[in-house]
């Protein structure tokens, strides 16, 4: 069978199918997260619930096999401060709203390795080696899969060929780089120092936005896809978080596109593929 590209990036909140060949390249399990393989090879209709958490907000949906929602988000704001339990006593809640689903996958705002939280500068220093994977499935009864939010959006996002980078604007800032569809998993440009001792999180992240106004922040984002172009030399960039509604797109760089910020659950279907 062949894929109609075109076609299936038309559907809705589809996923680009290059992006099946994530999960080859990374195993983002956590150690008490064993998926039964009989599952694996069914051309099934498993139901995904897909889950961002982010600095502000706390959003979920669930998706049919294809990628394709099945429910209208569900949102919750992010309580603060943003601990492990309460982040978790307030997804609790947004599930018990859910229909029935199979797994779990999780877009989280800092490092994860093997369902394991490594940082999360925007919640709480609670987060820091907190297996998130292993408690949402021992809340649940239901495999989970986690990564950092910026690798879901651009799994969501993509094209799959050449360099590609996927810049997230929200409370702060998010990156993944994709090199021919797969995945460098947890870069982590925003905590690198930009102007002086200034993070580019700190040039663009949510506090800037409200101290300096959407005009000058627009000028910020600007100048920083001013420096990573000639850095990273990107066939593209996509701009994605609850920010990006902020820019004008004929303002911005040619290879430069604004996308959906439901990608940043949507995307989250490539982690059980």
């Amino acid at each position: 069978m062949q894929w109609d590209k075109a076609a299936f990036r038309r559907l809705p909140f589809a996923l680009p199918p290059h992006a099946l060949g994530f999960m080859r390249q990374f195993d983002l399990r956590g150690e008490a997260v064993r998926v039964n393989h009989e599952t694996t090879g069914q051309k099934d209709s498993l139901k995904t619930l897909a889950i961002d958490i982010g600095g502000t907000g706390l959003k979920m949906m669930v998706l049919g096999a294809d990628g394709v929602p099945l429910t209208d988000r569900d949102r919750e704001r992010t309580p603060s401060p943003g601990t492990p339990d309460a982040i978790l006593a307030v997804l609790a809640t947004q599930i018990d709203r859910q229909p029935a689903f199979d797994r779990i996958s999780v877009g989280f705002p800092g490092v994860v390795v093997e369902g394991m939280i490594r940082t999360a500068p925007n919640l709480s220093p609670e987060w820091q080696d907190f297996p998130l994977a292993e408690a949402l499935q021992k809340q649940t009864g239901r495999a989970t899969r986690v990564a950092n939010d910026a690798d879901v959006q651009g799994l969501g996002d993509i094209e799959g060929h050449g360099v590609e980078m996927v810049l997230t604007l929200g409370t702060g800032l998010g990156s993944a780089l994709f090199i021919e569809g797969t995945l460098v998993p947890n870069l982590e440009l925003g905590h690198h120092p930009f102007r002086g001792d200034r993070t580019y999180e700190d040039y663009l992240g949510k506090p800037a936005l409200e101290e300096i106004g959407k005009k000058r922040w627009r000028k910020r984002l600007l100048k920083v896809l001013d420096q990573i172009q000639p850095i990273w030399n990107p066939r593209k960039i996509f701009l994605g978080g609850g920010n990006a509604k902020l820019l004008k797109p004929e303002d911005l760089p040619r290879n430069v596109e604004i996308c959906p910020n439901a990608a940043g659950i949507t995307g989250g279907i490539a982690l059980w593929r």
